[in-house]
């Protein structure tokens, strides 16, 4: 998959796909969705995905707790999983959100990309005052050469949503389950291994710690996890996520303990899946007891992911 950021200046191999657009924050399965509708709109075709970085919420509401599911590298790993051509980047600033929808569709869609035709889920919205839809694509598809295809909300066979906004749901309430069943794998979080205060180590118990850096938080608390390193292996472990009040540290962080496994890997980047929540973030009256407490998570995680 190539990667192109921008929708100027493109080579004639660069345009001409069918693309799905949207936000595409978890990639999950609705996306897939809207994907495989672009997809079917003209096989023949290369396929592409249009989205845009930064999230357009977080350029209207830059103090806005941090909700993204999948930062772009994350995201472009998902999508170009599903057999897509090109990702194309939107730099998301205020010249993009004051076109309006039409300006939109003829500078971007039709003289920029050279879309052939586009897909959507029926929710989104682009342009100023988030004026265009897929009603607005349609009725301008004829003007600008392209064909169309909006989904409306993809669901499971028991009628749940398959949404960006319910996965966010599921997570912050400690449902890593019901938000993988949404995402159509466990919510992963990446990022370089940081040093902390190396205090896992004198108690028995080492710790590889992500930062959040702006990252969706899930519920504070202890999960059974498994995280992928850069050579491909994949460890199992345990996690706290969360402030460590018995430190009381400020800043949220992922403290992930792998599984008989000793190797330095600080500075690495890795990726830590949540499977299952265990129990809600506490503060422990002491070294005793905290070491105690973890290696009970310890052998619960263990139990949860043989």
């Amino acid at each position: 998959m190539h990667i192109i950021h921008g929708y100027e200046g493109l080579t004639p191999d660069q345009r001409g796909a069918t693309v799905a657009l949207g936000n595409f924050d978890g990639v999950h399965r609705g996306h897939a969705a809207v994907i495989a509708a672009a997809r079917a709109l003209n096989p023949d075709a290369p396929l592409g995905v249009v989205s845009f970085d930064p999230h357009p919420r977080q350029f209207f509401q830059p103090d806005a707790d941090p909700f993204i599911l999948t930062p772009l590298a994350q995201k472009a790993a998902k999508v170009a999983a599903l057999d897509v051509d090109f990702l194309y980047v939107l730099r998301f600033d205020k010249a993009l959100s004051a076109m309006t929808p039409e300006e939109f569709v003829r500078r971007v869609l039709a003289d920029g990309l050279g879309i052939t035709g586009v897909s959507t889920g029926s929710d989104f919205r682009f342009g100023t005052q988030r004026a265009g839809d897929s009603s607005v694509l349609q009725e301008l598809s004829g003007k600008y050469g392209y064909t169309t295809k909006a989904l409306t909300e993809v669901a499971d066979e028991n009628g749940g949503l398959y949404s960006s906004s319910m996965a966010r749901t599921a997570l912050r309430e400690g449902r890593p389950g019901d938000a993988a069943a949404i995402l159509g794998a466990p919510h992963v979080i990446g990022g370089t291994v940081t040093k902390g205060d190396q205090r896992g180590r004198t108690i028995g118990f080492a710790t590889a710690n992500l930062p959040l850096d702006g990252l969706l938080a899930p519920q504070f608390g202890v999960y059974a996890i498994t995280a992928s390193l850069p050579d491909g292996r994949t460890v199992k472990g345990v996690a706290n996520i969360g402030m460590r009040p018995t430190f009381e540290k400020t800043v949220p962080i992922l403290e992930a303990h792998l599984f008989d496994f000793a190797e330095d890997i600080y500075g690495l980047g890795i990726s830590v899946a949540l499977h299952a929540f265990i129990r809600p973030e506490r503060k422990f009256d002491g070294i005793n007891q905290l070491k105690a407490q973890i290696a009970e998570d310890a052998a619960a995680a263990r139990a949860v992911l043989t």
